[in-house]
């Protein structure tokens, strides 16, 4: 049960996404694209269906077609559907989040660490996505109907920082396919363990879920599995033993840049699930050590922000973009090392 908990709690962006594809019987008489998908995918509204063809998410014989497309015999159907995976019922709930922006169509966030996004076995209550449906309560859309949030991405309960909320479907399937696409700007910046040769890098490692920790994910040496994974880092700030990293997420896989950084051999900062909340550099005096505790005190959780979040509006095309200020925990921790890294080098 606690591995099914960790898996349904640590889905990655690919995975708030509905893969399909339908091969057209060869007896099929011609039928609309939006009306046939309706009939083979159990529980998809025909507005969802429309929705994910206006953004171009269906694609039959490798091209995108609209919803009036008729379907023929022998067709190969290619369906992109973002799709929250929950099978109970989410409650509103008066749970506070920083709006950083708001229009019709999206709501930009600047997640508190600490918070869970999405409702899982083990956390139903208090969650961004409660928090969401509490204030959308009473609320109309553009077109007049209730507004209701979808998601598209998420990050990890101690991770802070940005992340986006689409508020109709129209909006949530474009806004799907940038993600899917890889297209969308994200950059984070994290305190890991150690210190780098190099200015900058690029880790390119499949990523699956560990044998011996199924709550945790690695790097597989085997390039039939796990997940294609992308990170690039750049470093922002040497200390005496740890280092500030910016680092821009080409993919979103589970767990990515926590599990990319381990790989390298710089665990996040205070990482209980990678290693990072142990003294891996450094000295072996006593005042070493309570200096370590107490950073871990200030920030207790992985050092990670999100801190850049850029995407094309899904209405207008716009290119929007957004930062958010390393939070109170983390820059108080950066600035503990700052000093202690001035004073061991003076």
């Amino acid at each position: 049960m606690t591995e099914q908990i960790e898996e349904l709690q640590n889905l990655n962006d690919a995975e708030l996404y509905e893969h399909h594809r339908i091969l057209v019987d060869k007896g099929q008489a011609m039928l609309r694209l939006d009306k046939y998908l309706q009939m083979r995918l159990e529980g998809i509204s025909r507005t969802k269906i429309q929705a994910a063809a206006k953004a171009g998410c269906i694609m039959v014989n490798d091209k995108v077609q609209k919803s009036n497309y008729k379907v023929k015999p022998c067709d190969v159907i290619s369906v992109l559907l973002p799709e929250p995976p929950h099978d109970f019922e989410v409650l509103p709930e008066d749970v506070p989040f920083k709006i950083v922006y708001e229009d019709d169509d999206v709501l930009v966030i600047d997640k508190a660490p600490g918070m869970v996004v999405h409702p899982g076995y083990g956390n139903f209550n208090g969650t961004l996505l409660n928090g969401l449906l509490y204030y959308f309560q009473g609320k109309q859309g553009k077109d007049g109907s209730p507004i209701v949030p979808y998601l598209v991405h998420r990050i990890d309960k101690d991770t802070s920082g940005l992340l986006l909320v689409a508020k109709n479907e129209e909006s949530q399937a474009v806004l799907a396919k940038q993600f899917f696409e890889h297209t969308i700007e994200r950059k984070y910046n994290a305190l890991v363990w150690g210190g780098f040769d190099e200015i900058q890098g690029t880790v390119i490692g499949n990523l699956e879920r560990s044998p011996q920790d199924r709550r945790i994910m690695h790097v597989t040496d085997d390039p039939d599995r796990g997940k294609y994974a992308v990170t690039h880092w750049h470093v922002l700030e040497r200390f005496s033993y740890v280092t500030l990293v910016e680092c821009v997420l080409e993919t979103g896989r589970t767990h990515q840049i926590r599990a990319h950084m381990q790989h390298l051999g710089h665990p996040l900062f205070n990482d209980a699930a990678y290693g990072g909340d142990k003294i891996l550099k450094g000295t072996t005096f006593s005042k070493y050590k309570q200096f370590v505790d107490n950073c871990f005190s200030l920030l207790p959780r992985q050092a990670l922000h999100a801190l850049i979040l850029g995407f094309e509006h899904p209405t207008t095309g716009q290119h929007l973009h957004f930062e958010s200020p390393i939070p109170a925990d983390m820059a108080a921790a950066l600035e503990k090392w700052r000093s202690y890294s001035a004073g061991s080098q003076s």
